[in-house]
């Protein structure tokens, strides 16, 4: 995998490392970056579904009164 690498506040990294329980910058960074993906990931996947219940709605025929 390709590494990049990055500057960030000071603080800002000891907050994250403190949040986050790491033992060093790198896992705390890494840590957040990829609750970030995941958090990406489950809003796309509940969109999705939340649409499918949308389209499977509006597929019904109306009901008839009668």
């Amino acid at each position: 995998m390709a590494k990049v690498a990055i500057s960030l506040d000071a603080e800002l990294v000891v907050e994250v490392m403190v949040l986050a329980g790491a033992g060093n910058p790198q896992d705390a960074v890494e840590l957040v970056v990829r609750d970030y993906i995941a958090r990406g990931h489950r809003t796309e996947a509940r969109t999705a579904a939340r649409e499918e219940t949308v389209r499977g709605e509006t597929a019904r025929p109306p009901e008839t009164q009668g």
